[in-house]
């Protein structure tokens, strides 16, 4: 079996390190925002070249908290990807604001900048900027529109840790953006986390108040804050794996360069230009078969994934805000796209077998 992913083998080697350095921190017993925080905090911020870092309790959190953050006017209006995760739009609406989709390019699958002009109005006030599937959006034009009409970035980092656009890391073009550290990333931890990344130092101090009942001193509270704390020991276990995450994306990015090389024309393959460091968080191929592939698959045993089958306009969860709106470029997006094995615990040979049964199809 050629499952899509398995966890527990990507973490194995790692395993012996972190069982001696958690008896370690169990002997501390100090286990809320103590010391793995504060030193992950800021090896993630270097890491991504930025100044600071202030670690979550997940993704999601992530980005409600730097929404929160920059004191929007209620009900004010936030750019977003039709074909995202929908944590991305639900954390918009959790923020108290209004979500406003905008189609992908069909060939990046990331937000198509030449789609968000139409979609300003006096009400918008950020555009959130969704790196997906390992992939940093087109920046600059972005980054001119955002410019032109006053606006705020966020990125959603979840799936791009590593990532680069143009020489520069996802992740640095916001004046803050949200990361996910749900265990199937590249950077992965044993369980939720998440953290939020930003050059600005009243931001940062701001975000660690507000994940933290609004306090920075114990039992004085200076706004109504959310308790959304990373974990200690998560974040001993992300410090202890950070150092090995170039090595994890050069290995999936070998991995992908076979995919690339080797899979027939049949498939829609993700695009390759040189502006664009990909890390393939997922690495997807389109199909209108989609469904019958995946089946075919599994009885050779190999497991696939579907990021994602039903795109936000058409869950439930959706239908009183975006029912009656159409998105077809999501929408083909969604009914075609299949995730194949691509993660640190799979071998070349692993793939070559993915590979010769699809060309096979």
């Amino acid at each position: 079996m050629i499952p899509y992913d398995n966890l527990s083998k990507v973490n194995e080697p790692y395993t012996l390190l972190f069982q001696s350095r958690f008896n370690q921190f169990l002997d501390k017993g100090w286990y809320i925002l103590g010391e793995e925080v504060k030193k992950f905090q800021e090896d993630f911020a270097h890491y991504n070249q930025m100044n600071y870092c202030v670690g979550v309790a997940n993704g999601l959190d992530a980005l409600i908290l730097a929404i929160w953050a920059l004191h929007l006017p209620k009900g004010s209006e936030i750019i977003v990807p039709s074909n995202t995760y929908i944590a991305s739009i639900i954390s918009i609406i959790h923020a108290g604001h209004k979500p406003v989709l905008v189609e992908p390019d069909i060939r990046t699958y990331n937000i198509d900048p030449n789609k968000i002009a139409d979609a300003i109005t006096p009400k918008t006030k950020a555009i959130m900027v969704v790196h997906l599937y390992g992939k940093c959006c087109e920046m600059d034009p972005i980054l001119e529109i955002a410019d032109k009409h006053g606006l705020h970035i966020i990125e959603d980092c979840a799936q791009s840790h590593g990532a680069k656009y143009k020489g520069r890391m996802a992740g640095t073009f916001g004046i803050m953006s949200g990361f996910s550290f749900y265990p199937s990333k590249s950077l992965g931890a044993l369980g939720d986390a998440g953290a939020v990344v930003t050059n600005d130092p009243a931001l940062c101090e701001e975000l660690k108040m507000i994940r933290n009942y609004g306090s920075h001193g114990k039992y004085y509270n200076e706004v109504v804050g959310y308790n959304s704390r990373l974990d200690e020991v998560q974040a001993l276990f992300l410090e202890i794996k950070l150092p090995y995450l170039d090595k994890i994306n050069e290995h999936k990015r070998k991995l992908a360069s076979m995919y690339l090389e080797q899979l027939n024309d049949q498939f829609v393959l993700p695009i390759v230009h040189p502006d664009y460091f990909d890390v393939y968080h997922i690495f997807n191929i389109r199909h209108p078969k989609r469904d019958a592939i995946k089946e075919y698959l599994l009885k050779l045993d190999i497991g696939t994934e579907i990021h994602y089958p039903v795109a936000p306009n058409k869950q439930k969860a959706m239908a009183y805000l975006l029912a009656k709106k159409s998105f077809p470029i999501a929408e083909e997006i969604h009914s075609t796209t299949l995730s194949l094995p691509c993660s640190s615990c799979h071998t070349e040979t692993d793939i070559q077998m993915v590979i010769d049964a699809l060309n096979a199809f």
